[in-house]
């Protein structure tokens, strides 16, 4: 093992034994990338230096462990996904009488909250739960709050529209001269809740789960393992949305078939 490897594996030892933040089984190459920004920010020489400074000092573990929370995302981001969920996705959601929907690693919100407009504009808001997890409590307190940079409603109007909505997007959201405020009504029925995909257990049953780019940081084992919990998660006949670079391999996650492969949407097969 090169000496650089040892020193992470160490690190992140070090960061699971202090926090219970388990990052051990994450892609070496971004975690890496996270630490090495943060040997810049704190002008340490080498990781083991950085490992002491962790143990040492509570709020450089916090600083990390911000580092290592992957916050990117947009409101009806990849526009022919949430235009998919819509067309193919809400006619079964349709035909139950409740619907709970999981949203794992839901970093700020936005995804979240593009969602609830999509279901209210299909009739579905007074049935439906939505849980938004994250690991990072940080995000979920800016997620709860449901304020946007206003810098950013003009790609997302874009956006919105690409995805099938079919009312002006500023119904949803009062702006002032630097943020968008989004309605208090879509918050209704969401939950923020902190939850860790590697260390936690299924808490619900649901009948959609959206876990969309949060798979390509983990290894193989841990994406494994993070199916294996969505799939004790997801009632027979739920759905399941990916990231446009993730993928099922369905002969080693049998219960799932492709339902919409070009969008990496898949169900749970009823017995």
């Amino acid at each position: 093992m090169q000496k650089e490897e040892l020193e992470l594996e160490l690190l992140l030892l070090a960061v699971y034994r202090l926090s219970g933040f388990d990052f051990r089984q994450y892609m070496n190459s971004s975690i890496m990338r996270r630490v090495q920004n943060r040997l810049r920010l704190e002008q340490l020489p080498g990781i083991s230096r950085l490992t002491e400074k962790v143990i040492e000092d509570e709020t450089v573990l916090k600083k990390l462990l911000d580092d290592f929370s992957i916050n990117v995302t947009e409101m009806f981001r990849d526009p022919s996904f949430f235009a998919s969920f819509r067309r193919n996705v809400v006619p079964h959601l349709k035909r139950l009488p409740q619907i709970r929907i999981w949203h794992a690693g839901c970093s700020t919100g936005e995804e979240v909250y593009s969602m609830a407009i999509l279901l209210e504009e299909e009739g579905l808001a007074d049935k439906v739960k939505i849980y938004a997890t994250d690991m990072s409590e940080k995000v979920l307190q800016v997620a709860d709050k449901g304020v946007i940079p206003l810098s950013k409603m003009q790609d997302y109007t874009k956006n919105y529209l690409q995805a099938g909505g079919g009312r002006s997007f500023s119904e949803y959201y009062t702006a002032d001269s630097h943020f968008a405020t989004l309605d208090t009504k879509l918050r209704e029925n969401i939950v923020f809740a902190q939850h860790n995909l590697v260390t936690d257990s299924s808490f619900n049953e649901f009948h959609v789960v959206i876990c969309r780019n949060v798979l390509i940081y983990f290894n193989q084992d841990l994406q494994h393992h993070v199916l294996r919990l969505i799939d004790a998660s997801l009632s027979q006949g739920g759905f399941l949305g990916l990231g446009s670079k993730e993928a099922i391999r369905c002969e080693a996650h049998p219960h799932f078939v492709e339902f919409d492969a070009s969008e990496k949407i898949y169900r749970k097969m009823l017995n």
